[in-house]
């Protein structure tokens, strides 16, 4: 929220400079985001008045002028402003003036004629207004005064951002009440007073939806004159609050949403037909809006209608048909209250955000409707004149929120702050947060104010007493503990080390969101369940990921679609798997991932650009698994996943069971997606392989190593790590290596066979081998291969 810092010091101004306002609005817990000048730096600028215009003999489009400045003089001056007339009160920078750019305003000559100043739109004074020509003041401005005094331009405009639970300072009252509080001082709140109804003109009211508006009021008001002109101070105020001033009906209810923080709405009268009804949508209606959209209603809305149908979606958006105009000339103002589960969400349904639904899905003041509802009547009278019916409302005890009583024990207080603060000073601060407070056995009894919603557990009143009395006031003492050494195994393996692994391979960390667009995930796993979000951010996002795949591949796609071909991405994270057997109906596994495209290795001159293919990532993988405990015990066991290439996939095995899975995208979900190229994935179970492989330091063998190549045939279907795992499970402890070296399909080898050409390195520890010790390992191995798989030597 943006407001006018001289706005607030109306209500409650402190000795403090506005850098201190800052700091202690943002102690207060409502973060100063920025300040800014509502105006330029300038000077020399006054109120003047165009005695005479005329014509220049020499241009058509500047005109000769002379202007009162409260001088001996009428000054002359040449203005190219199309408003520029007789009688206009004026923004004149007189000879020596500076405006913003540190531009010095001289006398000259324009066209021939003499020029002993100018007359300045907004714009040229830094002020940010969107109006063209020059600036038109009220005719009551005295002429000659400063004109940065007239307007009170030495004003600073604050913005502030605030959480969901604080909307009770989503105005002028409500930021001058805290500050008020922290300076100790009483709040100059202006007097309203009631406006007695001069007609008797009454509107009825049809509450059929009490639990979502409890309380609904309505006034008349007759013959108002909607083309007044806004006074000055309130356009100014409402441009230092960022809204731009539209005519007086809409500047005056946005006045009272930045003065009390109650959103207001003006009807049409003419455009009514009484009772005016406060219900929920039925299905097919439809409202154009204020802003010429059409809103397709849904049944959750809450609506404000008549018999002949909506009038306005109720705290969100004004309807056009029945919204004033220039044509208008009685009007009927709205003042109510919104629960705030009825309002929440709703706008963001229809693409909305307004101001108004911004304050009542957080929570208005339920108090606040008829003072605001009497204030704006007052401002409505004096600026459009007209004569006034009475207020009229609906309301629903019953549904209406009632203020909390919290207990806070002395005890809890101390033991959460570490600090004794005095009794009377804690109730001090309860009494000037506006609350209701006893004390009595080191207990305080609070009831909260009618516009603090977020005052409902002791922990909150501990939090008011916490950053009112200060937060720097509370000592920083370090607690007194037992502590013990946490116990760090030497096996377990830090993720940090596999990430640095990965960043090493010229992968990249991708941090993508746990809600998934249901689409795309129901493209990937068909066949798995998964949790929907009752209130999303948006559709694309109201899934929760039951895997890492689909958030990278997104990834992947972004950075495809922004012509970076080469992608390698990993992720670790959790997934969110549908069990009734897990807690909350919910398995929560963290697993990693990783995705690859593009080129194998960066464009380089000395070697040829080569797609990644299934190796490349089953490699990297490898390299992964060789820093875990269980690495030299994971199968990669041929299976096919609904998201994959059947002929490019497999299952993740560790000692017989299944922890993820790797293979290239399926082409016809790449090609669904908008992939480029060939995309491999792999996700895998963190906690299936968070364990490392502790170092075990022994001696280097001091006797020779022996090695044989071997050329087996086997079929195509026999996958290579399941002979060497064989081998090595045959071969025993002398048998200390064996790679793969060769695979050959061709002249020699029978069709659907495969030559896989091994090397065996036969080492004892301690001694030097024989023949026949290495043979017979050899040939034990030819054995366990033959039974296992019908190998044959390759002649």
């Amino acid at each position: 929220m943006k407001f006018s810092e001289q706005w607030v010091r109306e209500w409650v101004n402190p000795a403090v400079s506005t850098e201190q306002l800052c700091e202690q609005i943002t102690m207060l817990g409502l973060e100063v985001d920025g300040v800014e000048s509502v105006a330029g730096t300038f000077n020399g600028v006054v109120v003047g008045e165009v005695v005479e215009c005329a014509q220049h003999p020499d241009a058509d489009k500047l005109r000769v002028t002379k202007v009162n400045v409260g001088g001996d003089r009428l000054l002359d001056i040449v203005c190219g402003a199309p408003n520029c007339r007789q009688g206009l009160k004026v923004a004149c920078a007189t000879e020596g003036a500076v405006l913003p750019g540190d531009f010095k305003i001289k006398k000259t000559k324009l066209r021939g004629q003499p020029s002993e100043g100018m007359l300045c739109s907004f714009s040229e004074l830094g002020i940010d207004v969107e109006a063209d020509g020059i600036i038109e003041l009220p005719l009551d401005a005295p002429i000659g005064t400063d004109l940065r005094e007239y307007l009170a331009l030495d004003d600073n405009a604050i913005e502030i951002s605030l959480t969901p639970n604080r909307a009770d300072c989503l105005s002028i009252a409500g930021i001058a009440r805290e500050i008020g509080v922290v300076n100790k001082q009483l709040v100059n709140q202006p007097h309203f007073e009631s406006v007695p109804a001069t007609i008797s003109d009454k509107v009825q009211i049809d509450l059929q939806a009490p639990e979502a508006c409890p309380r609904y009021l309505l006034r008349v008001i007759k013959n108002v004159n909607v083309k007044a002109p806004s006074p000055m101070w309130m356009q100014e105020k409402l441009r230092r609050c960022g809204i731009r001033s539209i005519d007086p009906i809409v500047d005056i209810t946005n006045y009272i949403l930045l003065e009390l923080g109650q959103p207001m709405h003006a009807f049409d009268a003419a455009k009514v037909t009484q009772p005016v009804q406060v219900r929920f949508a039925k299905e097919g209606e439809e409202l154009v809006l204020l802003d010429g959209s059409t809103a397709k209603l849904q049944s959750n809305t809450l609506l404000i209608a008549d018999q002949n149908g909506p009038l306005a979606m109720a705290g969100i958006f004004g309807g056009a048909e029945s919204g004033v105009n220039s044509e208008t000339k009685d009007v009927i103002l709205e003042s109510a209250f919104f629960a705030p589960l009825a309002i929440a969400g709703r706008a963001r349904q229809y693409g909305l955000h307004t101001d108004a639904s911004h304050r009542f899905e957080r929570g208005v003041d339920f108090e606040l409707a008829r003072k605001a509802m009497e204030r704006a009547t007052a401002l409505l009278l004096e600026i459009c004149g007209g004569e006034v019916g009475e207020i009229c409302e609906a309301s629903s005890e019953t549904h209406l929120p009632k203020v909390n009583t919290v207990q806070l024990r002395r005890s809890k207080l101390d033991a959460l702050l570490g600090h004794h603060i005095e009794t009377g000073s804690v109730t001090e601060i309860f009494h000037r947060l506006g609350f209701d407070v006893t004390y009595a056995n080191d207990i305080w009894t609070v009831t909260s104010a009618s516009w603090r919603f977020d005052i409902e557990i002791e922990e909150d009143l501990i939090e008011e007493v916490a950053r009112i009395y200060g937060y720097n006031s509370i000592p920083n003492n370090a607690p007194l503990a037992h502590l013990r050494m946490r116990e760090h195994k030497e096996s377990d393996l830090d993720l940090a080390r596999i990430k640095t692994a990965l960043v090493d391979a010229d992968y990249q960390e991708a941090i993508t969101y746990s809600f998934v667009d249901p689409k795309i995930q129901s493209l990937l796993h068909p066949h798995q369940e998964a949790l929907v979000l009752p209130n999303p951010i948006s559709v694309e996002m109201s899934a929760m990921r039951v895997s890492l795949m689909s958030g990278l591949l997104g990834a992947v796609l972004y950075n495809q679609n922004r012509q970076q071909s080469r992608v390698r991405l990993f992720e670790t994270g959790l997934r969110f798997v549908p069990d009734a057997n897990a807690e909350f109906g919910v398995r929560q596994e963290f697993v990693l991932s990783a995705v690859i495209t593009g080129t194998a290795k960066s464009e380089h001159w000395a070697g040829k650009a080569e797609s990644v293919d299934f190796f490349d990532l089953k490699g990297d993988l490898e390299s992964i698994l060789s820093l875990t405990e269980g690495g030299n015990r994971v199968r990669f066991v041929a299976k096919q996943f609904d998201a994959l290439h059947p002929g490019q996939s497999a299952a993740i095995e560790l000692d017989g069971q299944e922890i993820g899975f790797i293979g290239a995208i399926h082409p016809s979900i790449s090609q669904k997606l908008g992939l480029n190229g060939k995309t491999f994935v792999f996700e895998i179970l963190w906690n299936a392989i968070a364990a490392r492989n502790v170092v075990q330091a022994k001696e280097i063998s001091k006797f020779p190593a022996n090695r044989r190549d071997l050329a087996l045939v086997v079929a195509d279907s026999v996958p290579a790590g399941e002979l060497i795992a064989a081998c090595k499970q045959a071969g025993g402890e002398k048998l200390v290596q064996v790679n793969l070296f060769d695979v050959y399909q061709g002249v020699g080898v029978a069709e659907g066979y495969k030559s896989l050409a091994i090397s065996l390195i036969v080492q004892d520890n301690e001694k030097t081998l024989e023949d026949e010790e290495i043979n017979a390992v050899i040939s034990a191995v030819l054995a366990e291969v033959k039974q296992r798989f019908n190998a044959e030597l390759r002649d």
